[in-house]
């Protein structure tokens, strides 16, 4: 690490985030390019003598991932448990009972953190000089879900909101914290999977709203040394408050063209004097992602002629669609992965809007209401709109 502090070191950690085992990409198994993902994890863990290993959420891509998945992942802990500490906790993708269970039965140096119950009772990770790290694992909070289980005893349920489940789920770690008060030096991290205000999202995260807000603002989370954050696919820092710093690892691969401009990447976390320092740690890139856009003659020339080796997505404009155009452009970029033919704009012609995972579903719905109808829908037929999706959204979670 390049810049490690010259105090003594108290911990190193390296935080990562929504591996999404199991996902592909228009098509296109990732699966390997993941396995090579994990090497590099086993690598870098070796090579820096990372204390712990944090995953913050999203570890399988849907609640009941294909078992090549399950077994990488099987492996993967074997391999760094032999290593370090390994913490992970569940997102909105994973089902929080799959991935959970057998945690009780799991070796000590790996930690499953899937229930409410017990997120206050940190992973204790000590080093050889002494230092003790602290860290919480929250599990993706869905106010549906734990809004009564995160409420006081005598108290009413909380408020249906992100904020208000991790505002509670925090006041719970911070008690913790306080009651260590005047004990060893420790540092202290909570593992958090959240939509946290000033976060820059992709195409690719999938929508967690409820009651039309998906964020929690920054300061909830404050109170410990670090937040390692999950959900959000490009590596970036948040602001938060005096004394936590607050990062995004990002997602390990492109898992949508939005990605094409982000370093992907692992964050390395020296916990070492009065400062918190991160390093970012590049992530093996299996192919890169790229836009090409022109006539069909500009693609098959000089336009693509630099991402033959490349993952693209393609826009062909010509006024008529050319024979053959997926046929002709495959042969020329094998790698292709999307290919459309889009000739100028007709002048006056309505804009077409892209929906995309990260979308509001309800916007979605109102979008089409508005188009059949040539009216928004009104208040009453927007809360039908809302209260549907959300059912559906909650048949999905318990599948």
């Amino acid at each position: 690490m390049s810049d490690v502090a010259d105090t003594v070191r108290l911990m190193r950690m390296l935080h990562t985030s929504d591996w999404h085992l199991g996902r592909s990409l228009h098509g296109v198994d990732l699966l390997d390019h993941q396995a090579a993902y994990l090497d590099h994890v086993v690598d870098v863990v070796r090579t820096e003598q990372v204390d712990a290993v944090v995953v913050a959420g999203d570890v399988y891509d849907r609640a009941i991932p294909p078992v090549e998945a399950v077994t990488l992942l099987s492996e993967t802990l074997a391999r760094l448990a032999e290593l370090t500490t390994v913490v992970l906790t569940s997102g909105n993708h994973d089902s929080a009972t799959r991935l959970g269970f057998g945690a009780a039965l799991m070796r000590e140096r790996v930690q499953l953190r899937t229930r409410v119950a017990g997120l206050d009772r940190p992973v204790e990770v000590t080093d050889d000089e002494g230092g003790t790290l602290l860290v919480y694992g929250l599990p993706y909070l869905d106010p549906d879900t734990v809004r009564s289980q995160l409420a006081e005893p005598g108290a009413p349920v909380l408020a249906r909101s992100h904020e208000a489940v991790t505002a509670a789920a925090m006041a719970r770690v911070r008690a913790d914290l306080a009651a260590r008060a005047g004990g060893p030096r420790t540092r202290s991290v909570v593992v958090a999977h959240a939509f946290v205000v000033g976060g820059v999202a992709s195409e690719s995260e999938r929508d967690i709203r409820v009651g039309g807000v998906d964020h929690v603002p920054s300061h909830v989370l404050g109170g410990v040394d670090y937040a390692a954050l999950g959900h959000l696919h490009g590596p970036q820092v948040v602001s938060g408050p005096a004394g936590t710093t607050m990062r995004y690892s990002g997602s390990p691969l492109a898992y949508s063209f939005s990605e094409r401009h982000h370093t992907k990447s692992s964050v390395l976390v020296d916990l070492s004097g009065e400062q918190v320092r991160t390093e970012l740690v590049a992530a093996p890139v299996p192919r890169r992602l790229a836009d090409v856009t022109g006539t069909l003659e500009d693609v098959l020339g000089a336009a693509g002629a630099p991402h033959v080796d490349d993952w693209v997505r393609v826009v062909v404009t010509d006024e008529r669609r050319p024979q053959d155009l997926y046929a002709r452009v495959r042969a020329r970029l094998p790698h292709a992965l999307v290919v459309q033919h889009r000739p100028p704009a007709a002048v006056g012609a309505p804009a077409l809007r892209a929906v995309t995972a990260a979308a509001d579903p309800v916007e979605v719905a109102c979008d089409f209401v508005s188009h059949v109808t040539g009216a928004r829908p009104d208040d009453d037929e927007l809360a039908v709109l809302r209260a549907a999706h959300e059912h559906a959204a909650a048949a999905e979670r318990s599948a």
